[in-house]
Parts: C-alpha cells; sequence; structure tokens
C-alpha cells in the first residue's frame, strides 16, 4: 500500500495540466510521516526568515575569496597562477562537508547541529582572518568549505518542521537566502576589503555567524530525543548512495539537478571573457553588478514554493526548466547588447530556482527519518554540475566562442526538460 507521503512525492497530478485540482489541494496538504520525537509541526514567517539568513551567512562564507584573491595572493606572495587554490580548496570542502557532515542531521539532535556548525564556522573564519601563512590559509578556507554545509542541514530540518501544506513555502523562503547570499557575497566583499583589507572581511563574517549561532539557538525548536535505530557512522555516510538505489524521486531530481546547475554555471563561468573584451571593455566591479540580475532567483524560490505547496511540484518544476531554455536566446544576442545578457540571467536564474525548490519540495515528501541523507546525496550532483559547467564552458569558449557557449547551455537545458518530460510521464 503506498503511503500519502510516497505519492505526493511523485506529484502526479502536474503531469497532467488538466488534472483536478481538487485532487491537487488533496496531495498538497496530505501530512507527511513525522519521525518519533519530532518537534510539533509549523514554522513561524519570522523563524523561516531568521533560517533564511542564517543559510545566507553560511554559503557567502564560500564565495566571499573570490572578489579578494589578487589582494590575498599579494599579502602572502603567492603566485597569479596558484592562487586559485584558495577557492578549489573551499569548493572541495564544501563537497566533503556534503558526504560527511550532512548526514548527521538524521543521526543527531539537528538544531543543536547546526549551532555547532555555526560556532564552529566562526572560528574558521578568524582562522582565515590571522592566518600567518599561506599553508594555513588553505587548511582555514578548507574547513570554511565543510562548515558551509550548514545552509543544508538548516533547509531539511526547515523542511521538517514546516506544518503540512506549508512545506513548500518554507522551504522557498530558506532557499531564498542561499540565493541572496551568493549573490551579495561578492558585493560585501569587495566593499569591505577595499575598506578595511580582505582580513576585516572574514572577521566581520566571524562576528555575523557567532551572533547568528546564539538567535537559532534561542528561537528554533529543538528535536526531543528520537527513538529511530541507531546508525553507525560509517554506515550512516555509506546509505547516502543506497539511498539513489532505493529512491527513484532521488535519483530524478538528482539528474535534473546535475542538468540545471551546469547549464548555469555554462552561462556564469565565461561570460567575464567577452563583457571584459571589446567592444564592451567592462570593469571587473561593472561585471560584478551583473550577479545582482539574479536576485530574481530568490522571488523564482519563493513562488515555486507557493505552487509546490498546492500540489503543483512537477508542473514547476518543468516550468523552471522551459524558462532557462528560452532564456539562452537572449544570452546568445550578447554580441548585441549586455542587456540581453541580463535579461537571460533573470529567466534562467529565475527557471533554476524554480526547479531547485520544486525538486526540494518533492525529495522532501518521502523517507522523513532521511531527510539530510536525501539531501546530501541531491547536492552532491548539484555539485557535480556545478564542476562540470566550469570545465566545459572555459573549454568551448576557447574553440568556439561566445556562440557555443550558449549552444552548449542550449543542449544542456534541452536534455533536462526531456528528461524531466520522460520522467513525469512515466
Amino acid at each position: 500500500m503506498t503511503s500519502p507521503a510516497r505519492a505526493s512525492a511523485e506529484d502526479p497530478t502536474a503531469a497532467d495540466p488538466t488534472a483536478d485540482e481538487s485532487t491537487a489541494d488533496a496531495l498538497a496538504k496530505a501530512p507527511a510521516d513525522t519521525p518519533t520525537g519530532a518537534p510539533p509541526r509549523g514554522l513561524s514567517p519570522a523563524v523561516a526568515w531568521l533560517l533564511s539568513v542564517a543559510c545566507g551567512l553560511a554559503v557567502a562564507n564560500v564565495y566571499y575569496s573570490q572578489p579578494l584573491l589578487d589582494l590575498i595572493a599579494r599579502d602572502y606572495g603567492i603566485a597569479p597562477a596558484t592562487i586559485g587554490l584558495v577557492g578549489t580548496l573551499t569548493q572541495t570542502g564544501y563537497a566533503l562537508g556534503l558526504l560527511l557532515l550532512v548526514p548527521l542531521g538524521d543521526h543527531v539532535n539537528r538544531r543543536t547541529l547546526i549551532t555547532s556548525q555555526l560556532g564552529l564556522s566562526v572560528l574558521a573564519l578568524l582562522a582565515v582572518a590571522l592566518a600567518p601563512s599561506a599553508p594555513l590559509l588553505l587548511l582555514a578556507m578548507a574547513a570554511v568549505g565543510v562548515l558551509a554545509v550548514v545552509a543544508q542541514v538548516v533547509v531539511a530540518y526547515s523542511a521538517q518542521l514546516a506544518a503540512p501544506g506549508d512545506q513548500g513555502r518554507v522551504v522557498g523562503t530558506v532557499t531564498s537566502g542561499i540565493v541572496v547570499g551568493i549573490l551579495l557575497a561578492r558585493t560585501v566583499a569587495g566593499t569591505i576589503g577595499d575598506l578595511a583589507g580582505w582580513r576585516a572581511v572574514y572577521v566581520v563574517s566571524a562576528v555575523a555567524t557567532a551572533a547568528m549561532a546564539l538567535a537559532v539557538a534561542a528561537a528554533v525548536p529543538s528535536e526531543r530525543h528520537r527513538a529511530a535505530e541507531r546508525i553507525g557512522y560509517p554506515r550512516l555516510v555509506g546509505s547516502v548512495f543506497t539511498l539513489f538505489a532505493q529512491e527513484r524521486v532521488l535519483r530524478v531530481r538528482a539528474v535534473l539537478a546535475l542538468l540545471g546547475f551546469t547549464s548555469v554555471t555554462v552561462l556564469l563561468t565565461p561570460m567575464v571573457l567577452p563583457l571584459a573584451a571589446p567592444p564592451f571593455d567592462l570593469s571587473h566591479t561593472q561585471i560584478g553588478l551583473f550577479g545582482l540580475a539574479g536576485a530574481a532567483g530568490a522571488l523564482g524560490a519563493g513562488y515555486a514554493g507557493r505552487q509546490a505547496d498546492r500540489g503543483r511540484a512537477e508542473r514547476t518544476a518543468g516550468i523552471g526548466l522551459l524558462a532557462m531554455l528560452v532564456g539562452w536566446l537572449p544570452a546568445a544576442l550578447l554580441p548585441h547588447s549586455v542587456w540581453w545578457l541580463v535579461l537571460a540571467m533573470v529567466v534562467i536564474d529565475y527557471g533554476l530556482q524554480s526547479l531547485h525548490v520544486a525538486n526540494q519540495h518533492l525529495l522532501y515528501q518521502v523517507r522523513p527519518e532521511a531527510q539530510s541523507r536525501l539531501t546530501a546525496g541531491y547536492m552532491l550532483l548539484y555539485s557535480a554540475g556545478c564542476g562540470a559547467g566550469a570545465i566545459l564552458s572555459t573549454v568551448v569558449y576557447d574553440h568556439g566562442g561566445w556562440t557555443a557557449v550558449c549552444l552548449l547551455g542550449a543542449a544542456t537545458s534541452l536534455t533536462a526538460l526531456g528528461y524531466w518530460w520522460t520522467a513525469a510521464r512515466r
């Protein structure tokens, strides 16, 4: 017999646009199983926004270094060819954190896990700010990346705390914080770096993160003891991969994340090259402002969450994928005007965030006792997509220019849309 949670996870009404609305509403309001010892379901808007800010602060720590690399290289005498290790180690640490820390959310008290990771992040950020040598700096940057995955623990826990029928809105709100954190990280880091030096960026972040840890400890409800089966840590981590074999929803959503984030990274990674070259000759500061166009992604996250609560998550994912495909048309017109690129970024990022929130909503309808591990598996393929997009786009640009990049991005988006259509029909 199929449980209500598993039935809603596949969102069957969304695959058929003519599905009866009352059925969709019933699916949206169907209560998911709550693990023994979970806190009462329900999360106020104020607490949801607090968690959103916590996610934004955590993820921003991964991206602060990008506009500061020249200052860091000068301070430590690091060659320009190797300063990229700062970003590489931070992203590598983030991937390790997804696998090694996020699954703990299914095993320990999640509020304690969140506040502990935030507290350790404070120490890692201060270690970056005070690092006396390049090796210690790189080690501290890797630690910052590992601990930044607290954002994914927060998203999974917020979904668990949400009341039935309100999960999509809550996940959309919290996810919007991640979008804004990524967008504003470079701007904040560049401004503080110009005013007070690059080390001040990490001191300010450490203070903000410490304040957030105290706020979360005071405002977010804690779980009671969960009487679930105790799982050894190696088995807990290994079960992330086991879930791929057991849960079709995870396989489908993770593949869509892989393709979706590959497409977006194909757009974002090489765009600095045509913008910095004639006829535009934009400065790095001017190019950085293009990231603000992605603020529409936060709106996409909120809208997708509300649609998911109405039983339209699958449909919302399809619309997001279609928007991402259409967005490559104005992107290809960049040689005629930079405003075409602005439009492309708004449309593509809106579509991506709609897809991302819809994916998470559907994922959280299955296996409530394994939400953190489901998140870890999903985000691992998300990270793989980002890495693949960065590598492929730079190689393609070198051989075929911006037009070839747009063809690659459109082909990836079309593949994602086709995969979604096939999966939804099944």
